[in-house]
This record gives structure tokens, C-alpha cells and sequence, in this order.
């Protein structure tokens, strides 16, 4: 079994994490953690850097919980509710876990809900996960 978990450098990033190894031990799975980047010129030097240290916290926080784990980038020019979902068919996942935050009806109608995107259009469960 595989599970893919959506991170980001957030409390819910982190929360999803957390959630993932959980879950990995309960189920003997495989955790797939994927980070989703635009690309391009929509971000500057100093996030790529920020995120690689992010990542690389986060892989010490995998080594120790003894879960077997991939981590990977995309960088894609895709929204990252596209990857996650596209990510389940490239590593024939069986549950996605994701870092929700709560956000007004309308501030989902103005900037959008990947988590909403990702409920949608997935194939498999979603666990989504508040940080405390």
C-alpha cells in the first residue's frame, strides 16, 4: 500500500505529515510525500531554498519514524491539487493525506480550495488533516 501526502512548510504541511506516518504504520505502507512548486518566475531563490531545508527536516522526522518513504518536487506549472491527484496514478497510491486550514466560504471562492480540487477529482480516499 502507498499513501501520498501533500506537504508544504505550514502547521497543516506539518500536520499532514505527522498524519501520513501514522497511518503508514497502521496500514504497512509507503509513504509518498510530494512537494508542489509553479515554477517558473512565480517564485524567488529564497523559497526553493526555505523548502529544500523544509524537506530536509521533514526526512529526518521520516528516518526516524522507520517508515520507508520517497519524496519528491514537482515542478510542473500545475496547480499542486493536480499533482497530488496526478501522483496517486504515478505511484498507484491508495489514500491521499492533506493539510486542510479553515477558510471563509468566500475566501474559497476568491483564491480557491486545492484541498476542495483534490476532493473532487480524486480516486482514492482523502484524509483531511487540521493542525492542532
Amino acid at each position: 500500500m502507498k499513501i501520498v501526502v501533500g506537504f508544504v512548510d505550514t502547521a497543516e504541511g506539518h500536520a499532514a505529515i505527522d498524519k501520513a506516518i501514522e497511518e503508514a504504520k497502521l496500514r504497512d505502507a509507503s509513504l509518498v510525500v510530494l512537494n508542489s512548486k509553479p515554477g517558473g518566475r512565480h517564485e524567488e531563490a529564497e523559497d526553493y531554498i526555505a523548502m529544500s531545508r523544509a524537506l530536509a527536516a521533514t526526512e529526518a522526522t521520516l528516518k526516524e519514524s522507520g517508515v520507508t518513504y520517497d519524496i519528491h518536487e514537482y515542478v510542473r506549472g500545475n496547480k499542486p491539487s493536480k499533482d497530488i491527484v496526478d501522483a496517486v496514478a504515478d505511484h498507484e497510491a491508495d489514500l491521499i493525506v492533506i493539510g486542510i486550514r479553515t477558510r471563509s466560504a468566500t475566501g474559497k471562492m476568491l483564491l480557491g480550495s486545492n484541498a476542495l480540487d483534490i476532493l473532487h477529482d480524486a480516486t482514492v480516499p482523502v484524509l483531511c488533516v487540521k493542525a492542532e
